[in-house]
């Protein structure tokens, strides 16, 4: 990152009266802070400060995001389960049973469900996105918990057809 580049940051504090900006930019971390906290605006002598690298203080929980490294493969499913279909999510989101935290899940294990059954809701960006099952079968299993974040191409049901 060039010290025009910084320059042009440290501009953009002022204008918008910011007293930190954290920026990545292909692999360089850098971080922007006025002195003592002030915006930028009332003090225009910042600091650059290398980012602190932490050692974890325990063991760390298992990410399950993009970046995820890979698990070792799940035990394989009993046999009665190895005909088993999966409805997964076509979008990131959270994850919602029902409608609305008052009303009844759309569908609960041992509902029988269509092709155009709705069996939850995916809610990205506050936009309620209705999942429809896609296939015709019994839910043997709901995988995630109401509320919980949900990946692209996550399980969210077990049916048997």
């Amino acid at each position: 990152m060039s010290a025009e580049r910084v320059k042009e940051l440290l501009e953009l504090m002022k204008a918008y009266g910011l007293a930190s900006l954290d920026l990545e930019d292909s692999g360089f971390k850098v971080r922007l802070v006025s002195q003592a906290g002030q915006p930028a605006a009332a003090s225009l002598a910042p600091v650059v400060a290398p980012l602190p690298c932490l050692a974890p203080a325990g063991p760390a929980a298992p990410f399950h995001g993009p970046l995820a490294l890979a698990a070792p493969p799940p035990a394989a499913p009993a046999d009665d389960e190895s005909g088993w279909l999966r409805i997964k999510s076509p979008i990131i989101g959270t994850f919602y049973r029902a409608s609305s935290p008052e009303a009844e899940p759309f569908v609960a294990e041992g509902s029988r469900v269509g092709k155009d059954t709705v069996v939850c809701i995916v809610d990205a960006m506050k936009t309620m996105n209705e999942i429809k099952a896609e296939v015709s079968g019994t839910v043997m299993r709901i995988l995630v918990e109401n509320g919980e974040p949900v990946e692209f191409d996550q399980p969210l049901f077990a049916v048997r057809p």
